[in-house]
């Protein structure tokens, strides 16, 4: 079902002949097997990357931007003092939760997030570590590189038992198990379906 056809039919701007091939094996291994399920993921890492394109977060924010975005973190009273400084952001948007430490530790822009799902947070990184093998703690970088990037989201889903939410189409309660809310879940409602589209063909 992800072949480069269909994944460049569904992502055009990344590199499908390269990426391919690594989501058609990871999607075996983790029994992403059936149009409902290989749908449901591709869908979910479509919208974490912006199609393939963007392994790593983006948190370049302007002072308006961090208000909308992390009222609480940011009040408009101290905005300013940290727009368009991703590292600076990071590390207050981030600290003190999802395992990592204070914000003068430097947590949050070590480990904010990469690879297709976006993995963020000490505690997260430690449990990609685990599931995947890769020393991804001392290493955050790895989850750059594609094939590892790829390796970290099946092993997500599957550790999360997602397939079960894909069977029933509940693409509500896999975003939750993705994304721990429902952000962006329209987006990724259409780049869902965008992709079963494309295992019919």
């Amino acid at each position: 079902m992800i072949t480069p056809a269909s994944l460049h039919a569904f992502a055009r701007h990344c590199d499908a002949a390269a990426l391919a091939p690594l989501l058609s094996a990871e999607a075996a291994r983790r029994q992403i097997d059936t149009p409902a399920r290989v749908s449901a993921w591709m869908g979910q890492m479509a919208v974490e990357s912006a199609y393939f394109t963007v392994f790593s977060e983006n948190l370049n924010y302007s002072a308006e931007a961090l208000v909308a975005t992390w009222p609480t973190r940011f009040p408009a009273a101290i905005a300013a003092r940290y727009a368009h400084n991703p590292p600076r952001i990071a590390n207050r948007a981030y600290a003190g939760r999802m395992g990592n430490g204070d914000e003068a530790g430097g947590d949050g822009w070590r480990f904010r997030g990469r690879g297709v799902l976006q993995t963020t947070g000490r505690a997260n990184y430690a449990q990609a570590a685990a599931l995947t093998g890769l020393d991804l703690v001392a290493e955050p970088d790895l989850l750059l590189a594609p094939a590892n990037a790829v390796l970290a989201a099946g092993a997500y889903w599957q550790s999360r038992a997602i397939n079960p939410l894909a069977d029933a189409g509940d693409i509500e309660g896999v975003t939750r198990a993705v994304n721990g809310g429902l952000n962006g879940l329209a987006a990724r409602l259409v780049a869902t379906q965008a992709f079963r589209a494309l295992c019919k063909t």
